[in-house]
Parts: structure tokens; sequence; C-alpha cells
């Protein structure tokens, strides 16, 4: 049984992305004054996040798909 690729990328944005979501919510909002007072930080945790759920979604779906075959 070989590991698929997806599931690894996944993993990795899912855990960025989380951590920087949390830092984004856990922050001083005067560090958001550069930037129009936009929580970069939340945003693109979230991004990260729902790309890594996304591909782990995506991974898990060719797993099951590459069992049934076998």
């Amino acid at each position: 049984m070989r590991l698929d690729i997806r599931i690894v990328i996944g993993a990795m944005f899912t855990v960025l992305g989380a951590t920087l979501a949390v830092y984004g919510l856990a922050s001083d909002k005067a560090i958001y004054e550069r930037s129009l007072g936009i929580n970069i930080n939340l945003w693109w945790g979230a991004v990260m996040l729902g790309f890594g759920v996304f591909m782990l979604l995506m991974g898990r779906r060719g797993m099951s798909r590459r069992r049934a075959a076998e």
C-alpha cells in the first residue's frame, strides 16, 4: 500500500493553517493597522486550513478507491 502525497500535503496545510488562524485570533489588533485593519493571519489561516482539509479528503478518497480496486 502506497501513501498518497495528498494526505501529507493536506496534513501540513491543516496544521499550519490552524496555527496561523489561532495566532490571528489571539494576536493584538494593533498589528493589523498597516493592512487597513484586515486580520491577514486569520484570513490566510482559514484559507490554508480549508485547502488542507480539502487535500486530506481527496487523499482519503483516492486511498479508498485504490483499496476497492485491489
